[in-house]
């Protein structure tokens, strides 16, 4: 008996195989001149679908530094009474609010130091009110993870065309209350500053001292309400925390509801002398805090963002 083991094999000829090699590397060597030629757009800008994601420009690259760099400290300090925010010095003081003068590709690296006693971010913005708008890259913290006082940072923002830009505390409300300064990149008008009202010094007629509420009984929640982030509309009035000055009994819960839209603490003891015996950290708007007191006695707390907001709890 015989058997067929003949099978086809298919060969190529050594002159085919040479000519798939040159085809293979000939457009390999298309390839890479064409990428090369242009490697300038590959690293100066983002393709225009991951730009347009990201929500920017996609005709205009990040800023580049092509000049020098300037160097700005800046220290975030709080008048006696909290209601004056500003940097370096308060207003009408020399040094407030440092401008910063630059030209297009000059890079401003900011040193930062939370001098106060409050909590306090930063950043840059082309907005000319508010906190947001920040420029990527400038900020140090954030209203939800701010500086402790006797923290800092280090910023940098690179002009990339001129205009006027501000350095702010990023802290809702902080802005507005002075912690605001101007970078002027290139040759453009500052509108002038409107002349401040001349002070005329008076002597004023004592004011009664006013009591401060007895303690009520507490019955649930104690509020940060709507406004509270604002020193004229409670710290006169002591309704910052409503209600102010509870009494509760030793180890009765109490919670702290932050009905406010900024943030804000409830932070044990006085302004700027926190004793850590209850401490909320940073609350949101809509966040609560909870703790039990089992020691009598009179424990003030306050909030580290805005610390002209007191309050008290008596403990019996």
């Amino acid at each position: 008996m015989s058997h067929d083991n003949s099978q086809n094999v298919y060969r190529t000829t050594p002159a085919r195989t040479g000519k798939m090699l040159i085809i293979i590397l000939s457009i390999c060597i298309v390839g890479g001149v064409i990428f090369f030629s242009m490697w300038d757009y590959w690293i100066s800008q983002p393709a225009p679908v991951v730009a347009m994601m990201a929500g920017g420009d996609d005709h205009a690259g990040p800023a580049v530094q092509t000049g020098e760099t300037i160097t700005q400290d800046l220290s975030f300090i709080e008048s006696s009474d909290f209601r004056t925010l500003a940097f370096n010095a308060l207003p009408g003081e020399s040094g407030n609010n440092p401008t910063v003068h630059m030209n297009v590709g000059e890079n401003v690296v900011f040193n930062v130091d939370n001098a106060g006693i409050s909590f306090h971010s930063f950043g840059v913005t082309s907005n000319d009110e508010g906190f947001t708008g920040i420029v990527a890259g400038s900020e140090i913290g954030s209203a939800s993870n701010p500086l402790n006082p006797g923290e800092g940072g280090t910023s940098e923002f690179i002009a990339g065309e001129e205009g006027i830009y501000y350095y702010i505390c990023t802290i809702p409300g902080h802005r507005a209350q002075g912690m605001v300064g101007q970078i002027i990149v290139g040759d453009v008008a500052v509108p002038e500053a409107a002349p401040e009202p001349e002070v005329v010094e008076e002597v004023a007629a004592p004011e009664p001292e006013v009591a401060a509420p007895e303690p009520v009984e507490f019955t649930g929640v104690i509020s940060l309400p709507v406004g509270s982030g604002i020193p004229t509309t409670c710290a006169d009035t002591n309704e910052c925390f409503i209600p102010f000055n509870v009494s509760v009994s030793a180890g009765e819960e109490i919670t702290w509801s932050n009905d406010d839209n900024m943030p804000h603490t409830v932070t044990s003891g006085l302004p700027g002398s926190p004793d850590a015996i209850f401490d909320s950290g940073m609350m949101m708007a809509g966040d609560s805090f909870s703790t039990t007191l089992d020691t009598s006695g009179d424990y003030p707390y306050y909030c580290m963002v805005h610390p002209w907001m007191i309050g008290n709890i008596s403990v019996n």
